[in-house]
């Protein structure tokens, strides 16, 4: 798909002036932001940051979005990868928050383990997301299961779990894993976690060795490397973490639409739905982490012309059939989430009230000894 920018003449110029001062003459407002759009000049060179190292998820997920961006853009920008890795992807954010121009010509890219430290006001951070705005956002879902040998269904697999102390293991409390251990806790689960995985791939192996009773995995990792162990009966799905609908409600997952999410478990388990600040913290990280994943940022100031530029842009290539089967491999079956929506969850999620913040704190504390 090729769009090419076209210069504007100066007689064209004139027309749209022209159209400008009868439409304020008619009706006193501005130019609309479809005029504006027409006048915008996206920079010829993009420098998106990715705070984390070459070869990683967030890597392979912008150069994924690279040249689909690229081509629906005016003028086909370069768009060059910055990766600044350290201190999961602190490093990185902290200096865009600090370096980046509001020309348009800087993005940043970001996951969960950038979102989670700025909800857990880690002192590391010096960024904030609200002086950002969201261009698009890419969800993604994720499985628990469990030990056949605790049941060889779902709801006797669960039953099990809630009657005995269990093992999962983690890489650590604040991390990915956060809103997992908030769900397990709310259904009553004793999860005995055991911290210091270096990745989910590692807690995968350890619940393969039977270290483990049960396990969570993204929705990338449980299709190519999980659902194998289901099919030859060596692990039970019990649920998933739902995703979010455009009105900011949790529904089931398109991946696995025959697994009921944790609000459906909990609400059959205590015959009401989930509530009070234990379920806010839950639904917060949750959105941020996982409904929010991934995000390409600009900063705030930003002319709006070149926001609604970039999100058109996606929005044009992510509606194609082509975009769609090559994203089914990368992204799974999730569409991206663009513009207002994505401002919209992220406002949300990233708003921790006080007493949701003492709740996460005094939980953290006693139930995984983690201070923040």
């Amino acid at each position: 798909m090729k769009i090419q920018k076209t210069a504007i003449s100066s007689h064209s110029l004139g027309r749209l002036k022209k159209a400008a001062l009868i439409g304020l003459a008619i009706t006193g407002l501005g130019l609309t932001t479809s005029i504006q759009a027409q006048d915008v000049e996206v920079p010829g060179n993009i420098k998106w940051t990715i705070p984390f190292g070459v070869g990683g998820g967030t890597d392979v997920w912008a150069r994924f979005f690279s040249p689909w961006l690229s081509e629906s853009l005016p003028g086909e920008p370069t768009i060059m990868i910055d990766n600044v890795p350290g201190g999961g992807s602190i490093n990185g954010a902290n200096l865009f928050a600090v370096r980046a121009k509001s020309d348009g010509s800087d993005w940043l890219g970001t996951s969960a383990s950038t979102q989670y430290p700025a909800m857990l006001d880690d002192p590391r951070v010096r960024y904030d997301y609200s002086d950002w705005t969201p261009i698009l956002a890419t969800p993604t879902g994720g499985v628990v299961y469990a030990q056949p040998s605790l049941g060889e269904t779902a709801d006797s697999a669960l039953d099990a779990l809630l009657e005995q102390p269990v093992k999962l293991a983690a890489q650590n409390p604040t991390g990915v894993e956060l809103p997992v251990l908030i769900a397990l806790d709310m259904l009553g689960a004793d999860v005995q976690a055991v911290f210091g995985m270096r990745s989910r791939g590692e807690g995968r192996l350890a619940f393969e060795r039977g270290e483990a009773d049960i396990d969570f995995q993204t929705t990338s990792a449980y299709l190519s490397n999980v659902e194998p162990l289901v099919e030859a009966g060596k692990a039970v799905p019990l649920l998933t973490l739902g995703v979010l609908n455009d009105e900011g409600k949790i529904v089931r997952d398109p991946a696995f639409p025959d697994l009921p999410t944790f609000n459906e478990v909990y609400q059959a388990r205590h015959g009401e739905a989930p509530s009070g600040n234990a379920y806010e913290a839950f639904r917060k990280f949750f959105a941020s982490g996982y409904a929010l994943q991934k995000l390409i940022m600009v900063p705030k100031d930003t002319p709006q012309a070149l926001i609604n530029t970039y999100r058109q842009a996606a929005r044009d290539f992510v509606d194609t059939q082509a975009f769609k089967e090559e994203a089914a491999a990368q992204l799974g079956p999730y569409t991206p989430v663009i513009g207002d929506t994505v401002q919209r969850h992220l406002d949300d999620a990233m708003s921790i009230d006080d007493a949701t913040r003492d709740w996460l704190a005094d939980w953290l504390q006693s139930e995984h000894g983690a201070k923040i």
